[in-house]
């Protein structure tokens, strides 16, 4: 059967799943090798040196003036990734991005976050794959260590504590920490500042 370019996108944005036995699949393929390189030739630079931010901007396909990312830093679906403006991403993230992960503008991620967007089938596990976008609304702000599981939304002016596991939405300027994440409480909005 011919399948026509981006077919395994469509599916991914649906949710899924994908068979990694179809022919399909061989564009991730190819997008998870393309991306891993870029990752490791990023993180071959020394970090003083700017120039490792050439081979991020190739991974994302986008200027990165207005996004800051430390390596070493970790992405296998460079092209599922969106960011908005003022977002910075500090060293030891882990993006499995292919169902999908945007940032909205001024998010900021602590060391070591993961973020995960796939997920096994529970029957065929070493076959198809499940996906759930993961969404980072404005001026979130998530915490050491945290993971973020598939299909989950970060609430504009949210806080995730660190070693924190989302596994449920988080409501907008809600503190949430644990495993799994629960609202510890919420902040006032009328005193957060724009970015």
């Amino acid at each position: 059967m011919e399948y026509e370019k981006g077919y395994v996108y469509k599916l991914m944005d649906e949710g899924g799943p994908t068979d990694n036995r179809e022919p399909y699949f061989k564009e991730a393929v190819d997008e998870m090798m393309r991306s891993r390189v870029l990752c490791a030739k990023a993180n071959a630079i020394m970090p003083n040196d700017p120039a490792y931010v050439g081979y991020l901007e190739e991974l994302f396909e986008r200027n990165l003036d207005d996004v800051r990312i430390l390596t070493p830093f970790i992405c296998d679906f460079g092209n599922r990734v969106k960011f908005g403006k003022g977002v910075f991403i500090n060293h030891s993230a882990i993006f499995s991005a292919s169902g999908g992960i945007e940032f909205e503008d001024g998010v900021m991620l602590a060391p070591g976050v993961h973020i995960a967007t796939i997920n096994h089938d529970m029957n065929e596990r070493h076959t198809k794959y499940t996906y759930g976008k993961v969404l980072i609304k404005k001026n979130a702000w998530i915490g050491m260590g945290a993971t973020l599981c598939p299909g989950v939304t970060v609430g504009r002016y949210a806080v995730v504590a660190a070693g924190a596991v989302v596994t449920k939405d988080v409501p907008d300027y809600a503190i949430v920490g644990g495993v799994p994440a629960k609202v510890i409480r919420y902040q006032d909005p009328a005193e957060q500042k724009e970015v």
